[in-house]
């Protein structure tokens, strides 16, 4: 499990990259607009994810500054690792 969970990780890293680097360096035609958006969504989306989650466990679970970070980078993928680590 923890070879999966690491692998999308790895995936969801790979899918911001492209992300900042359209930001950085616009894509040409209509893929930047698109980007764009996918990037707000992907921002918002693992935001409340990380709101709900300290929302719900922030004091019950003593995460670092990274893991709680790190939710708002790779979102379900490092929940599932909180989880695994902190909760099972």
């Amino acid at each position: 499990m923890k070879a999966l969970i690491l692998l999308a990780k790895a995936a969801i890293a790979f899918v911001w990259a492209v992300l900042i680097a359209n930001i950085v360096h616009p894509f040409p035609g209509v893929a930047a607009m698109a980007l764009y958006i996918m990037t707000g969504f992907l921002l918002v989306m693992h935001g409340l994810q990380m709101l709900i989650f300290l929302g719900a466990f922030g004091d019950k679970v003593a995460m670092s500054r990274w893991e709680k970070w790190s939710i708002l980078i790779f979102g379900i993928f490092a929940l599932l690792d909180i989880r695994r680590k902190y909760m099972v």
